[in-house]
């Protein structure tokens, strides 16, 4: 909710979808640099910590962001707020993921875990859109942001509150003591470009689906469509949390993006003949592709990285996520401007060729290194107990 309605404010103030996709690009270029931060906090000193406040001083960016734009402010003040905006988004997905690695370990159920967060986060993107346009272009301008920071105050709240499945802190995290950033692990690196890929569907879409809608005078349909997306994408997290997959994980990734790559292609076409069916039914092959890349390159992260900087791990990746989601939305908000309402889909297509071709040239690091004697798994057993176990 919060990128499409930052699009659709500044886009409705400003008369401008470059100015539009610029605020938002800023808001997750922040959110991006802030986030693996935040998961380094929350590894050190526990989720609640750093959640309360996060969601209180996300809420009231979000209204200074309104009030600036709602006051006609030029765009660099609304670029200026932006970053508080971005940078204090609660990180709840990577949490939620840190939470079922401590409960699951490496076990079978994992892979399914994930895929059941992924389902739920897909559930969101389809009624988020949805829902936020519809206040935009219903209510008011700004109605869709207001919507976003009060669930993201209730819900972060209520979210710090369960504090039975929260992963222990690790107070030495960033001590020195126990290792460093979740960077070092190469793997690690490798996924970043893979979740900038993502990032670009998401973002390019956005911007896209809005122009497009804009131009064949059908503004509402815009939520539909890119619930449509979304909501193939759900439809594939349900189908690879039901699937046992024979598989490693990090087989199946280059194979899962390559064809994520592919079906951005016709996305151009589809938009050239000025079909919203035919669009949204190639949208729809687009999220059906994005879920198994996605799910599988979080699925990875537990093999790769130790607990203690899992959290971390998270948030580079679904920073990245946020960092493509920006840099997808500012570019198709320039070429929609300047080549108009369908030129914004060749960015999916870009972003997703680029880190296919980094995933496929550097797959041999997201294989799980194998463990040493000395590196025995800790398992935590009750408060301040952990006992070493070995790797399978």
């Amino acid at each position: 909710m919060l990128t499409i309605g930052i699009v659709l404010l500044v886009q409705h103030t400003t008369g401008s979808f470059g100015a539009a996709g610029a605020v938002s690009a800023a808001t997750g270029v922040a959110m991006a640099l802030c986030a693996p931060q935040v998961g380094r906090l929350a590894d050190r000193f526990g989720q609640r910590a750093v959640l309360i406040p996060g969601a209180l001083a996300h809420a009231t960016a979000v209204t200074a962001l309104i009030t600036l734009a709602l006051s006609d402010a030029p765009l660099w003040a609304l670029l200026l707020v932006a970053v508080p905006t971005g940078a204090s988004v609660p990180q709840i997905g990577p949490m939620v993921r840190a939470r079922w690695a401590h409960r699951l370990g490496g076990g079978p159920l994992l892979p399914t875990a994930a895929a059941f967060e992924s389902v739920t986060d897909e559930l969101t993107f389809v009624v988020g859109p949805v829902l936020a346009t519809a206040l935009c272009t219903g209510v008011h301008p700004a109605a869709g942001l207001v919507a976003e920071a009060v669930l993201t105050v209730v819900g972060g709240l209520v979210f710090a509150a369960q504090t039975r499945t929260a992963p222990p802190a690790h107070r030495d995290a960033l001590a020195g003591r126990s290792g460093g950033s979740a960077l070092a692990e190469p793997g690690v690196r490798v996924l970043i470009p893979v979740f900038l890929g993502i990032g670009a569907v998401f973002g390019g879409l956005q911007v896209s689906f809005t122009a497009f809608t804009e131009a064949i005078g059908q503004p509402a349909a815009n939520g539909l469509l890119y619930g449509v997306f979304a909501g193939g994408n759900m439809l594939a997290g349900v189908a690879c949390g039901v699937i046992a997959w024979r598989s490693e994980a990090h087989h199946r990734l280059p194979r899962a993006y390559t064809v994520l790559a592919l079906v951005t292609v016709p996305l151009w076409f589809a938009a050239a003949g000025g079909s919203p069916v035919l669009l949204g039914a190639v949208g729809l092959l687009v999220g059906l592709a994005t879920a198994p890349a996605m799910i599988t390159g979080f699925t990875l992260v537990e093999r790769l990285v130790p607990a203690r900087s899992r959290t971390e791990a998270f948030t580079w990746l679904t920073g990245s996520v946020a960092l493509g989601q920006a840099l997808a939305a500012t570019t198709a908000g320039q070429l929609t401007d300047g080549f108009g309402s369908t030129a914004g889909f060749t960015v999916p297509l870009a972003g997703t060729a680029l880190a296919a071709l980094a995933v496929v040239t550097l797959r041999r690091h997201l294989a799980p290194r194998p463990a040493q004697p000395a590196e025995a798994r800790v398992v935590a057993r009750g408060a301040d107990h952990r006992v070493p176990v070995a790797v399978d």
